[in-house]
């Protein structure tokens, strides 16, 4: 009888274990899976935003993928650039070089949201003020406006859900 007794319970003590590494093991995969995810909509929705405001890429139906149509319909940004008044009008932007840091963030394999705060920057803008526009855009802003306006750098609050299996923005708070 005591051996038995010690029997069950070394392979009940290893039995537990086994489950208790085995299922860290599998939150450890899809925290991070979801992490990777999160990371990419952020950083190819972000650096894809800023290519369609700076005239770059034209298509917002590409921005889908990664935001939510409220948010697309609510940027002011994407709006200015739909109907011609951004920034970057008079530019012929060839590349950026964007940047996005994010903060520190925790999502529970059954989680469908997360809040994290990212801050985007733009430090270079390859382009030209466009040839027909040239004269007119240096004697309105002057000498150095025959090169592209910095980018502002911003820190943003964003929510992010996942429908149907995807991660896609939900909002975006402008914090600075």
């Amino acid at each position: 009888m005591k051996y038995l007794r010690r029997t069950v319970w070394y392979l009940t003590s290893r039995l537990l274990l086994l489950c208790v590494l085995l299922g860290l093991g599998i939150t450890i995969f899809y925290y991070a899976m979801n992490l990777t995810n999160i990371q990419i909509v952020l950083k190819d929705g972000m650096a894809n935003r800023a290519k369609v405001i700076m005239g770059i890429a034209d298509d917002q139906d590409e921005l889908k993928k990664y935001f939510q149509n409220s948010v697309i319909a609510n940027d002011t940004e994407l709006k200015a650039a739909a109907l011609g008044n951004s920034r970057y009008e008079n530019y012929n932007i060839r590349g950026i070089d964007h940047r996005l840091e994010m903060g520190f963030l925790w999502v529970w394999p059954w989680e469908s949201s997360v809040r994290v705060t990212v801050t985007e920057s733009i430090p270079r803008i390859d382009g030209r003020v466009k040839g027909l526009k040239a004269d007119e855009v240096i004697a309105r802003d002057g000498a150095k406006a025959v090169y592209p306006p910095e980018w502002p750098d911003a820190q943003y609050r964003i929510l992010l859900t996942k429908e149907a299996g995807q991660w896609k923005i939900r909002s975006m708070t402008l914090m600075k």
